[in-house]
């Protein structure tokens, strides 16, 4: 294998990355703020956590697309076992999506009728999110795979406890996420709720943190195998104590009124979590389930010409993406008070 070869789907594996996290972290907030929609006492509540997410949402999305685009191009033989391994989650993912995103639109201009785009807006936002879990736990668990790298399970093989329980656990986490955004974005009755409900949103969320963390070991043993072998152990062992400081400082930001600690500490709470996933699989695309083989980047990667003709547009744009989202969170930076919106 030569340098080009080695390395090319190293690269593109860091684009994917990027974008997985950028999405989770950016459109997790938003999708947190639907799940938390219905604790909103009034219409005028909920028109203020809706207005905090305005001018963000759909730009959040961006990530998603860039995301799926990537694996599709750089890594062909990974999508074509990942999307009819996971073909119903992802697809009623995407339908949650575009689901709240009408409902999102449609909401302000139905009033006073829109009691039916709330039920859609927050439906969309939680089952989205639970996809995303389910998603996440069935790359974990591992892929079956025939011995000429073809997809050897059935429909419903993603469906396990371990799936539903990432699925729970990713809902828990973006409503987290939200309530840290509702305290930083927001005044007034809103954001002291937020505060409120983000103690018992954190404590889920660790006990989520904590028995996915003790299920992968005990259950899959390839993982156990990476985490707790000799060599590793050494280098590892700051990833869940790192983890556990976060914790804290989130659980202090929320009781000494911070604003903005809270919703920080839960970013890195989420990067800590994509961090020790990363290392439970890399450099598997196709993880391989229990007793089986999984496929890396380097054996599902596109021709190297390709990927560096896909990999010139994605270095001319991603700048791009990143400057316009750095430019909307800049512009509209600063707590939006009752009464105000972006139109």
């Amino acid at each position: 294998m030569d340098a080009i070869t080695y390395w090319l789907p190293v690269v593109w594996a860091a684009v994917l990355a990027t974008a997985v996290i950028m999405y989770v972290v950016l459109d997790g907030f938003d999708l947190g703020i639907g799940i938390l929609f219905p604790t909103g006492a009034s219409e005028d509540e909920r028109d203020l956590m809706m207005n905090s997410i305005a001018p963000f949402w759909d730009g959040n999305e961006t990530w998603l697309v860039l995301g799926g685009g990537g694996l599709w191009i750089a890594f062909p033989k990974a999508f074509a076992i990942i999307m009819p391994a996971l073909y119903f989650p992802i697809t009623i993912m995407l339908l949650a999506l575009v689901f709240r995103g009408v409902a999102f639109e449609f909401r302000f201009v139905s009033k006073p009728n829109h009691k039916a785009w709330d039920l859609a807006f927050w439906l969309g936002s939680t089952v989205a999110a639970f996809a995303q879990g389910v998603v996440l736990g069935a790359l974990i668990q591992g892929i079956p795979l025939t011995g000429d790298g073809q997809y050897a399970g059935g429909v419903f093989d993603w469906l396990t406890l371990f799936s539903l329980a990432c699925g729970a656990g990713v809902v828990a986490g973006y409503a987290l996420l939200g309530a840290g955004w509702l305290m930083m974005k927001t005044e007034g009755d809103v954001a002291e709720r937020a505060r409120r409900q983000a103690p018992v949103l954190l404590g889920t969320v660790i006990g989520f943190v904590a028995l996915v963390s003790l299920w992968t070991p005990l259950g899959f043993e390839r993982i156990a195998a990476r985490w707790f072998a000799a060599e590793t152990l050494v280098y590892l062992w700051p990833v869940p104590l790192a983890t556990a400081g976060l914790a804290y400082a989130c659980w202090r930001g929320i009781q000494r009124g911070s604003d903005g600690t809270p919703f920080a500490a839960t970013i890195g709470l989420f990067l800590l979590s994509y961090l020790g996933l990363a290392i439970s699989t890399f450099p598997f695309l196709v993880p391989p389930a229990n007793g089986g083989a999984g496929l890396t980047i380097w054996q599902t990667s596109a021709a190297p010409e390709s990927q560096i003709f896909v990999l010139i547009g994605v270095l001319i744009l991603l700048p791009l993406i990143l400057g316009y989202t750095v430019l909307v969170y800049w512009t509209f930076r600063g707590k939006v008070r009752p009464g105000e919106g972006y139109h």
